[in-house]
C-alpha cells in the first residue's frame, strides 16, 4: 500500500502548531491557568478557538488511519508490540524525565518555591491534586495524548477483531454528504464518555475508530474532495462564526464546538489529500521527529515561559522570546537527543 505522506505532514502541522498554542495559553481566559500566567488575554486566546475545536481530534483520526494500514503488514502482536515502544516508553519517559521540570516553574512562578529539582521531583509524585500540574503537582501534562492513543489503540483491537475492515466497507462508502457531515453527531455524544477536563477519552475512542473504518476508504476520501468546495465553506462560515461567537460571550457551547471541529477534520484531510501529499527532505526530517519534539515541546516551552517575564516587561516581547526561543531550543534539544542511543529509544526517535 502507497505511503500516505499527507497524514506525516499533517501530523507535523499540529504538532507545530503547538508552539503558538501553548504559547497564547500562557495568556488564555478560558478560567484556568498555565504553568506559568501572563493574565488574561482575549484576542490571544481567541487564536487558540481558532484551531483547538479540530487540531488534536485530528491527530486521532489519523492515529486510526494508520492503524488500518499497519494493521494490513503486521499482526496483532507486533501491532501491540509496536504499541509498547512508540507510545508506553516514551509516555513513561516523559514523565520521569520533563514533566516534573514543568511542575517546577509552575512551583516557581505561583508559590514562590525556591528549591531544587531533585525535591521538586519527590513533591511531584508524592502529591495528587487536580492533576493539572499547575500547583507543582503530579500531573501527565501534554503527555496526556501519548496516553489516550495507547489506551484507545488496545482497547480498540477486539472491536477491530470483531467486526473486520470489509464487513463495514461498502457501507460506509455509500454514506452522502448530507450523511458524513451528520457523522459528528456520535462523535458529540461520546464527548461526554470519559472526559475529564475537556479531554475526552469517549470522543477520541469514535474518531480513532473513525479513522480507521471511514477515512481509510479512498473511495470516502475521494467523495469528500468531490464536494471540497461545500465542505471548505461550510468549515470557513462556522469557524468565524464560533471564533466571533467566543470573543463576544467567551462560550460557544459542546454542540457547535464539536460540529466546528467535524468540519474541520474533513476539511484538513481534504487539504491534505489535494496539497500535501509529497515528500521532500524537509518533511522527511520532520516526520521522524515530529513525535520527539511533541515529547518536548512544553517543557522547554514552559521554561523559556518563565525566564520570558523576567527578561522583557512587555506582552510582544514575552511573546517573541517564548515563540521563537522554544522553538530553536526543541530542535537544538531534539538533535542531541538524537545522538544519544538510550534517551533517543526513550522518547521515540526512529
Amino acid at each position: 500500500m502507497m505511503r500516505k505522506h499527507y497524514l506525516d505532514n499533517l501530523r507535523t502541522i499540529v504538532i507545530l502548531s503547538l508552539f503558538p498554542v501553548h504559547t497564547f495559553m500562557i495568556w488564555n481566559n478560558f478560567g484556568t491557568k498555565f504553568y506559568v500566567w501572563g493574565g488574561e488575554n482575549k484576542l490571544l486566546s481567541s487564536f487558540i478557538v481558532i484551531v483547538n475545536p479540530w487540531f488534536m481530534p485530528l491527530l486521532f483520526v489519523i492515529a486510526g488511519m494508520c492503524a488500518r494500514y499497519s494493521l494490513t503488514k503486521r499482526t496483532t502482536k507486533a501491532f501491540i508490540n509496536e504499541r509498547f515502544h512508540k507510545l508506553l516508553i516514551p509516555f513513561i519517559s516523559g514523565i520521569l524525565l520533563f514533566i516534573p521540570i514543568q511542575t517546577l516553574y509552575a512551583r516557581k512562578f505561583f508559590y514562590g518555591y525556591t528549591g531544587g529539582l531533585l525535591e521538586n521531583y519527590k513533591y511531584f509524585f508524592t502529591h495528587f491534586t487536580d492533576l493539572s500540574g499547575y500547583d507543582g503537582g503530579f500531573t501527565p501534562g501534554h503527555l496526556w495524548f501519548i496516553l489516550f492513543l495507547l489506551i484507545i489503540s488496545l482497547v480498540s483491537l477486539p472491536i477491530i477483531k470483531h467486526i473486520p475492515y470489509k464487513e463495514v466497507y461498502y457501507k460506509l462508502e455509500k454514506i452522502n454528504i448530507f450523511g458524513m457531515i451528520l457523522l459528528f453527531i456520535p462523535v458529540w455524544l461520546m464527548y461526554y464518555i470519559g472526559n475529564f477536563g475537556g479531554f475526552s477519552l469517549g470522543k477520541y475512542f469514535i474518531l480513532y475508530l473513525l479513522g480507521y473504518y471511514y477515512f481509510s476508504n479512498e473511495k470516502n476520501i475521494g467523495k469528500m474532495t468531490e464536494n471540497k468546495h461545500v465542505i471548505l465553506g461550510l468549515f470557513g462560515l462556522f469557524q468565524s462564526v464560533l471564533v466571533l461567537v467566543y470573543y463576544q460571550y467567551s462560550y460557544y457551547g459542546d454542540l457547535f464546538v464539536n460540529f466546528v471541529g467535524w468540519l474541520g477534520i474533513l476539511s484538513a484531510i481534504i487539504i491534505g489529500e489535494l496539497c500535501l501529499n509529497r515528500e521532500n527532505q524537509v518533511t522527511a526530517y520532520f516526520k521522524k521527529a515530529s513525535f520527539p519534539i511533541y515529547i518536548l515541546h512544553q517543557t522547554i516551552l514552559v521554561s523559556v515561559g518563565y525566564y520570558s517575564f523576567i527578561l522583557a516587561d512587555h506582552i510582544i516581547l514575552q511573546i517573541g522570546i517564548i515563540l521563537c526561543g522554544s522553538f530553536i531550543l526543541n530542535f537544538i534539544f531534539y538533535e542531541i537527543i538524537s545522538k544519544i542511543p538510550i534517551i533517543k529509544r526513550a522518547i521515540g526517535v526512529c
